[in-house]
Order: C-alpha cells, then sequence, then structure tokens
C-alpha cells in the first residue's frame, strides 16, 4: 500500500468563523474536516492562528482544536487609535506556512483570503507543493481558488 503524502494545515480560524457565520449562520466543524484530511494526507503538522481571549467558550474551543491535534497559535487584538480592534494573523500565517512547506507533499491552507494567493503561488513554484484551499466559495478571493491546485467549498458537511 503506497505511503499518503504528508501535509501541514493551516488554519485562519477567525477567516473560517466569520465567513461560515455569514454565508451559512453555522459553524464549521473542525472534526469532520480532521477525518476527512486524514483519509487523504499523513499530517505532519497543523497550526490554527486565532486570537487570545479571556472568554470562557473561547478557550474551550481552542481546547478542542488541541485535542483535535492542532497546535493554536494566539496573539491578542489589537486595539487601534479609533477604539476599533483587529486581529490580524495574516502575516503569521504566511511566514509559518512558507517555513514548512518545504517539509511536505501538501500545505492545506483554510481561508478565503486572497492576499494568500500570492504565498500559494510561491510555495508551488518554490517547493513544488500541492496546496489545498478550503473555504466558503462565495466570500473567497477568486485569485486564492484559482492558485490552488485543489479547491475544497466548505459546504453543508464540514458545518455543524
Amino acid at each position: 500500500m503506497p505511503s499518503k503524502p504528508s501535509a501541514a494545515i493551516f488554519v485562519d480560524v477567525q477567516n473560517i468563523y466569520y465567513t461560515t457565520r455569514e454565508a451559512f449562520n453555522r459553524n464549521f466543524d473542525y472534526n469532520v474536516f480532521w477525518r476527512e484530511v486524514k483519509q487523504t494526507y499523513s499530517i505532519d503538522r497543523a497550526y490554527a492562528y486565532a486570537i487570545a481571549s479571556k472568554q470562557d467558550k473561547q478557550r474551550q474551543f481552542h481546547h478542542i482544536l488541541r485535542g483535535i491535534g492542532f497546535e493554536v497559535k494566539l496573539k491578542p487584538f489589537t486595539q487601534r487609535s479609533d477604539g476599533t480592534t483587529k486581529g490580524d494573523w495574516d502575516v503569521g500565517i504566511a511566514l509559518d506556512v512558507y517555513e514548512n512547506a518545504k517539509d511536505v507533499d501538501t500545505v492545506i491552507l483554510l481561508s478565503g483570503d486572497g492576499d494568500f494567493d500570492v504565498l500559494a503561488q510561491r510555495i508551488k513554484q518554490r517547493f513544488d507543493v500541492e496546496v489545498v484551499v478550503y473555504s466558503v466559495k462565495q466570500l473567497t478571493a477568486q485569485s486564492l481558488i484559482d492558485q490552488a491546485s485543489v479547491y475544497v467549498a466548505i459546504e453543508d458537511h464540514l458545518l455543524l
């Protein structure tokens, strides 16, 4: 039996949360996702990028992600001078993807953020990896879909 291709998973938790809520008014099912991916790939590493919170529900969610097999990376909300807050992991995700792409056959990115299109293109060229993108299709930049080796639309079976 041939061995499964190795994979590294990178989840833009805020993007997945807000897009599944907006499009379906439902949450992403990380357990179903994990089981589905494990059927095809040997998961070498998996990272979930989230915003640190003192809310019990958020902390429980981070604990659940760890239980599934994700390393949860947290950063605080950034407070802007106008009082609004922002939690942005794009640069951190991009750096981790780039640093890990050389060690695996496949990079699996969960995000619809078009800022990642150049990253997908670059790692495919530089490291000859497959880039699989999971996202909510109607809320995903077409440029990111175009750069994916494989695109998987988040639909009913991946939702709670």
